[in-house]
């Protein structure tokens, strides 16, 4: 396998270049031999030289699981945890995963801790993950803590994919909508258009509203193309701004309708987050802040950040989301109460159960309202748009009638 290098000399030259070996860890350790020090290093994928796509640096999210599954099964039975690594990593078949594994592997067998040989690939875990296996080996008890939170991202995982496949059928109609009406006015319309325009009749003003959208749409058909490229480029260019991505997502969050989902959402995983966190012994400010940074909506994550700061000043937990008005009240109660009665990490969870249910609900029943909407709106555009095609046909023919 290829990886990209950047090495230092001894005399501080930087040098780059492409090498060749059969796994990351085994790469560096040819490089250190040499004396040369390791500054960057990554897997260079491609073929014949050409890279594909450019450098792939991603791990799926099953297979990562199944890793975790099978490490946690393997300590359990009482194998060490070296040897457990091992073992897995002869038996993966992505490129980045094995070379990440390899050095995890190395990192660990020459005394380095888990957490930190994994924390060295921040950019492919998330923080929970790392701070989970940290407090494993804290407390001792890692195969423990990495079901836990294997059962974390399934839970997770479960709740987003059932949103997306209840969310998928719309989103199918709505596509196959557009595209008919788009057939409809650049192809049919034109068509109906010539015809009409060989007889000397006045059309109807449904029939002239249509046909001059047609002629619009045709004409300045590549114009419209690139300012929709240009809008969805600017808008791309304006959520990378520090602090536009959360400002977008809080907007997300006020939407009517749905952006009461998207809170509850936002809550439940950071519910469970900080669940599997205070679970696997991690003290509560760390937890809130590690929170932050997993949690999906960044509005949220910047709020989780404020809180960790002022429940680190000695402010309570349920009373900093009260006054910033994080969460809704319903969570803030329930958050108060774990807090009261010593059980917080179970009131999380049942918090994050409770609107887990709560979304499947709402999305089945507005799945349920929105189809037969959908498909009444556009019987409705379609026939709309039929109608105003034919009916100068029709008027056409009741004069050539009484002509008769």
């Amino acid at each position: 396998m290829e990886y990209r290098c950047r090495l230092g000399t001894t005399s501080g030259e930087i040098i780059e270049g492409i090498y060749v070996a059969q796994s990351e860890a085994a790469l560096r350790r040819e490089l250190e031999d040499k004396g040369l020090h390791v500054l960057s290093l990554k897997p260079r994928l491609g073929f014949g030289g050409i890279s594909l796509g450019g450098e792939s640096r991603k791990i799926k999210r099953h297979e990562f699981l199944v890793f975790n599954q099978e490490l946690a099964t393997l300590l359990k039975a009482g194998m060490p945890l070296v040897q457990s690594l091992d073992i897995l990593r002869s038996r993966l078949s992505n490129p980045v995963f094995k070379s990440v594994l390899d050095d995890v592997y190395e990192k660990v067998r020459g005394g380095t801790a888990l957490s930190d040989a994994f924390t060295a690939h921040g950019d492919l875990f998330p923080s929970v993950y790392t701070a989970s296996l940290m407090a494993g080996e804290r407390s001792g008890n890692l195969d423990a803590v990495l079901r836990r939170f294997v059962s974390y991202s399934k839970t997770i995982d479960t709740v987003r994919s059932k949103t997306i496949s209840a969310m998928l059928y719309p989103i199918i109609l709505v596509v196959l909508a557009v595209v008919l009406v788009g057939i409809i006015v650049v192809k049919v319309v034109p068509t109906f258009a010539d015809f009409y325009g060989s007889f000397d009749a006045e059309l109807p003003l449904s029939t002239r509203v249509i046909v001059a959208a047609s002629d619009f749409i045709r004409a300045q058909l590549w114009l419209i193309l690139i300012a929709l490229a240009a809008a969805a480029v600017t808008f791309y260019t304006w959520i990378k701004q520090p602090g536009r991505g959360a400002q977008f997502d809080r907007w997300m969050l006020k939407l009517p309708v749905i952006g009461a989902s998207f809170h509850k959402f936002s809550t439940s995983q950071m519910a469970r987050t900080l669940a599997t966190l205070l679970g696997g012994g991690i003290p509560l400010v760390n937890s809130l802040e590690i929170a932050s940074r997993s949690t999906g909506n960044r509005h949220m994550g910047h709020e989780l950040e404020i809180v960790a700061v002022r429940v680190r000043e000695g402010q309570s937990f349920a009373g900093t989301l009260l006054e910033r008005q994080t969460v809704p009240d319903v969570a803030i109660k329930m958050i108060e109460v774990g807090e009261s009665t010593g059980s917080l990490t179970e009131m999380l969870n049942s918090l994050a159960d409770f609107y887990d249910e709560e979304i499947e609900t709402e999305v089945a029943r507005f799945v349920t309202l929105i189809e037969p909407a959908m498909l009444v709106f556009m019987g409705v555009v379609i026939a709309g748009i039929v109608l105003a095609l034919y009916l100068p046909l029709f008027q056409l023919t009741s004069v050539m009638g009484g002509n008769r």
